[in-house]
C-alpha cells in the first residue's frame, strides 16, 4: 500500500494486492483489485482466472444481457488491447512504416523494393487501424464507470433518499456501473439491465487511480 500512497500504480500491483486480500479471504478488496488490474490488462488470463474465484464467493447472482453475434465479436476484439496499448501498437506500426518506406529508398533490386513497398502498405494501413481502436477503447472506457460493492449489504433504492423504496439489495464484491450523481447517492445499472440508487459510500469507483 505504501507503493500506492506514492502514487505509483501497475497491473502488476493490484494483482498482487488482489492475490493477498483473496488469502485473506476480503472478497470486496480481492474483487477490487483484480478489476483494477484488468483495466491496465485486459486479456490477461492469470487476472481473469483470479478474478474468477473471487466472483465465487459473491452473494449476488447476476445475469448478463445477451449480445449480439457481431456485438460479442467486436468488443471481444476491441477490448483484446487497452487503450494506451493499441496506442502503442499504433506508434510501433507507424515506426515500421518509416523503416520500410527507408528500405523502399535505398534498396537496389526490385524483390526488395517490392517487398519493402508492400510491408510499408501494410504498416500503415496497421497503424491505423490500431489508431481506431484506441480511440474507440478510450471512448468505451470514458464512458464506462465501473464500481465494486464493498458494504457487506447495501440497500438499492429507487430514488436518491432514504425515504424511498427498495428496489434490490446488494452484497460485497457485485460490480456495477455508474451512471450519475447526486448528493451522496449514486444512480448504478446492474449487467442485467436493473437500476437504482446506492449510497456513495457503499461503493468504491474502479478510475480512481489517485493514491
Amino acid at each position: 500500500m505504501e507503493i500506492l500512497d506514492k502514487g505509483e500504480h501497475s497491473a502488476e500491483l493490484y494483482f498482487n494486492l488482489g492475490n493477498a486480500y483473496y488469502k485473506l479471504n476480503q472478497i470486496a478488496p480481492s474483487i477490487y483489485y483484480y478489476e483494477k488490474a484488468l483495466l491496465l490488462r485486459p486479456n490477461d488470463s492469470e487476472i481473469k482466472n483470479n478474478l474468477a474465484y473471487s466472483q465465487n464467493m459473491t452473494l449476488d447472482a447476476i445475469e448478463v444481457l445477451p449480445e449480439t453475434g457481431l456485438a460479442n465479436l467486436y468488443k471481444r476484439f476491441t477490448g483484446y488491447l487497452s487503450f494506451d496499448q493499441w496506442a502503442k501498437t499504433a506508434v510501433f506500426f507507424m515506426i515500421l512504416f518509416v523503416l520500410l518506406y527507408i528500405a523502399f529508398y535505398f534498396f537496389r533490386y526490385s524483390t526488395r523494393k517490392r517487398i519493402a513497398f508492400i510491408g510499408s502498405l501494410l504498416a500503415i494501413l496497421l497503424s491505423i487501424i490500431s489508431t481506431v481502436f484506441a480511440f474507440i477503447e478510450y471512448e468505451d472506457f470514458k464512458t464506462d464507470n465501473p464500481a465494486i460493492v464493498f458494504a457487506q449489504e447495501s440497500q438499492v433504492k429507487t430514488e436518491p433518499n432514504d425515504r424511498s423504496q427498495q428496489a434490490f439489495v446488494l452484497h460485497e464484491g457485485t460490480k456495477v456501473n455508474v451512471l450519475e450523481e447526486l448528493n451522496q447517492w449514486k444512480k448504478i445499472s446492474l449487467a442485467d439491465g436493473k437500476t437504482g440508487w446506492i449510497s456513495s459510500e457503499s461503493i468504491k469507483l474502479l478510475k480512481d487511480f489517485r493514491p
